[in-house]
């Protein structure tokens, strides 16, 4: 593996930080103090961000994105992930790559106008009574008439409320394993503005302020035949095909704003003086940035390595659950640490930290817990001896 990197990617770093800084960063106070995300603000950066090629730059040249290989992408997600997460996921959208798993109708409908910056995507699996446990969702379609009629409620389900369609997992049958019978699963497409399709507010999160989640109620609502995404049955596998990446998005974000809060970090213990000298040279202070710069330093290195993995075709869950844990929670100790080294001040809106500390608490849930994560790496740990 080469641990530089190419010409290209230091001009995505440079270009997509260079954007961040200049585009980004000016909006982040007024969404932090408001909780809102003003659309005409989204729209100006949408352009902005087309105009530079930032935009849908995960997505293949073929269908309008930058074609972006994975080690890239994750370059540039890190650097996206510096700013606040429902402005550089709103305004600078890189389309859910499940998408890619459509037929060329359903790309045609759902994905180009999505790499157009016309909607937005959103997945709903998680339901209040089946988070982590997929396999436990009560939500249920059944055909009819040869249609499929959709009935049951999803929760937590980020930006719905932008978002002009939803990917829908529900559960479309029993089959019997070796472990007892197990719920088969389907996704569809859902447009928004079907009957039987309600979208409602969520709930108050104190993490990634201006990024809405909501819940999604479907009574009897009908979708045809064409709404299966993938095949009938087999929604584990088009999610386990194509969604196992994101944990390495989620990485990548992580790493930028560790990065971010490490910067404010030595910049103030470089400038500011107690007891007639640098705070930076005392070992309650120097010991915390050397611990700090260890913990980024693994989690970049695993991160960048499960990307390089991925494509050459040789990844493994457990690397890119790995790449998930250590970002996310390292993420949790630098902020913490940040604000430690700062003192009362990192507490105060004036700085980023305060934010980059409550926004990294939920990382370590969504997209897979911690707790699943290890479940992820000892799993295939044990399966190596035959356990």
């Amino acid at each position: 593996m080469h641990f530089g990197l190419s010409e290209e990617q230091a001009m995505i770093v440079d270009t997509t930080r260079a954007f961040v800084e200049a585009e980004l960063y000016p909006h982040e106070a007024e969404i932090e103090r408001s909780g809102h995300l003003d659309m005409d603000v989204v729209r100006e950066i949408q352009q902005k961000a087309k105009a530079v090629g930032l935009y849908a730059a995960n997505m293949p040249e073929e269908m309008g994105g930058a074609g972006l290989d994975t080690l890239s992408w994750l370059l540039y997600e890190k650097e996206l992930g510096r700013a606040n997460y429902a402005l550089h996921w709103t305004a600078v959208a890189r389309p859910s790559n499940i998408l890619l798993a459509g037929t060329d109708a359903q790309k045609e409908k759902y994905l180009v106008p999505c790499i157009k910056g016309e909607t937005w995507d959103c997945l709903a699996m998680t339901e209040p009574d089946a988070g982590s446990d997929l396999r436990g969702m009560t939500a249920s379609a059944r055909r009819q008439g040869g249609d499929w009629v959709l009935n049951g409620t999803k929760h937590f389900i980020s930006h719905a409320d932008i978002a002009g369609f939803v990917i829908v997992f529900m559960a479309t049958g029993i089959e019997d394993t070796p472990r007892g019978p197990k719920k088969k699963i389907t996704a569809f497409f859902v447009d928004k503005g079907t009957p039987g399709f309600t979208v409602r507010d969520g709930y108050r999160n104190v993490s990634h302020r201006g990024y809405s989640n909501a819940v999604l109620e479907f009574d009897d609502c009908r979708v045809p035949d064409a709404a299966v995404l993938g095949e009938v049955d087999k929604g584990f596998e088009v999610a386990n095909t194509w969604l196992g990446a994101t944990r390495l998005q989620v990485a990548a974000t992580c790493l930028g704003r560790a990065e971010r809060a490490m910067d404010h970090a030595l910049t103030y213990a470089a400038e500011r003086r107690q007891f007639g000298q640098q705070i930076g040279k005392f070992q309650g202070v120097s010991f915390k940035l050397a611990d700090m710069a260890l913990e980024l330093k693994a989690a970049n290195l695993l991160t960048w390595e499960a990307g390089w993995k991925f494509d050459q075709g040789t990844v493994h869950d457990s690397d890119m659950a790995m790449a998930k844990l250590k970002a996310t929670e390292m993420l949790a100790m630098v902020a913490d640490e940040a604000i430690q080294i700062h003192g009362g001040m990192g507490l105060m809106d004036e700085l980023p930290l305060e934010r980059i500390w409550r926004d990294a608490r939920v990382e370590r849930i969504w997209e897979g817990t911690s707790e699943i994560q290890r479940h992820i790496i000892s799993r295939e740990l044990l399966r190596e001896r035959g356990a």
